[in-house]
């Protein structure tokens, strides 16, 4: 378990029963191991043995009994073959994605849906304190009831009560903008490589980040895709199970992919995110790769530039989080950054999370356009 950092969460047990204080090292523990229930046990277990973080009251017997009781774990489906132990249940993918959040992003409270102000006033979602004159055109359930009334009272008199046209006020909205996302995860080998786990907080960002999305603005969308030699989308349930492979990096691969999927939103407040360590070092020719770990290969820099070009011509910004930052990978991100007029983050694996937050907020508040009501 190279860079575990137990004490971290010594500090996280106060206040908390038995099971509560293993639950939450178990559910860090289930992300290391790409929720392998039986690996995660078995690490809980050295662990225990090495800092006796149970009791005689409370063992690790116990705590997978009470794992099991809640809800958190199932007995494999032996009728199809996956042998004997446990599987995660929905219920703890849940819980891993709300952690996430709560670890990345702070307490957060949920807020109206599609809670994204833009500056259009006009035939809005939410309505302001702001007041005006009726006009033809306006929705009628937008009057301000009171005001009219008022209005027609001092215009026409109370024995001789109406209310006209002239009498309506409106009481003015603006726009929530909607945001369509494609979140790109590198699964690429260098994910792992030199003993530095990067996936682990890479996919945790990603759990955050779909927990914050569908919590706080169900309007918006986020499809998730992974690259490597190949590129797919997997859902939210799967990213707790998300693993490095022995791929090299089709960052081609990702973006068309990617643009795929946002031509098919109707939104037009489009975006990509990519989550890397590396340069491009792979592209399919027809059933065929072409891979290049070596250097900057003009072929797969060409190929990845031009799709950084288009993606600027459809209005797609790309924001590039890289968690490393060797000379020539900053070279490359340069060049791939000025092609699209996105922008470039160059994060440590603590500060990754924020940099995406941070990142995801300012562009929601930054667009300009109408949302699809």
């Amino acid at each position: 378990m190279i860079g575990w950092r137990f004490s971290e969460y010594k500090a996280r047990n106060e206040g908390k029963t038995p099971f509560e204080q293993l639950l939450d090292l178990f559910q860090q523990l289930l992300l290391h191991t790409s929720g392998d229930v039986d690996e995660a046990l078995s690490w809980l277990t050295e662990l225990d043995k090495e800092h006796n973080i149970t009791s005689e009251d409370y063992g690790i017997a116990d705590f997978i009994k009470d794992l099991e009781d809640k809800g958190y774990i199932q007995p494999r489906n032996r009728r199809e073959g996956e042998g004997s132990g446990f599987t995660p249940t929905a219920k703890m993918e849940i819980q891993l994605r709300q952690n996430a959040l709560k670890d990345i992003f702070g307490d957060i409270k949920k807020s109206k849906r599609g809670n994204h102000n833009t500056k259009h006033g006009g035939l809005g979602d939410e309505q302001t304190s702001e007041i005006r004159p009726y006009q033809f055109g306006d929705r009628l359930d937008h009057i301000a009831l009171s005001e009219s009334i008022k209005n027609a009272q001092i215009n026409h008199g109370i024995d001789q009560f109406k209310l006209t046209q002239d009498d309506l006020e409106i009481r003015e909205t603006f726009y929530q903008s909607q945001m369509s996302t494609v979140l790109m995860i590198d699964i690429s080998h260098s994910m792992i490589l030199y003993g530095e786990d990067r996936i682990t907080p890479a996919k945790k960002v990603a759990m955050a980040l779909s927990e914050y999305i569908t919590t706080q603005f169900p309007k918006d969308t986020l499809d998730i895709i992974v690259f490597g030699n190949d590129s797919w989308r997997i859902e939210i349930k799967d990213l707790p199970y998300l693993q490095v492979g022995p791929y090299h990096t089709n960052t081609v691969a990702g973006l068309e992919l990617a643009m795929d999927i946002l031509r098919k939103r109707r939104n037009p407040n489009k975006q990509i995110f990519m989550i890397t360590d590396g340069k491009p070092t792979c592209i399919k020719r027809g059933k065929k790769y072409y891979k290049n770990s070596w250097g900057l290969d003009k072929k797969i820099i060409n190929r990845t530039l031009n799709l950084a070009m288009r993606c600027k011509k459809l209005n797609i910004p790309i924001t590039t989080f890289m968690i490393a930052q060797d000379p020539y990978l900053v070279q490359f991100v340069e060049q791939f950054t000025a092609a699209n007029n996105g922008k470039a983050f160059y994060s440590s694996l603590r500060g990754l999370g924020e940099f995406v937050f941070r990142d995801y907020k300012q562009n929601k508040s930054n667009r300009r356009r109408r949302g699809n009501r």
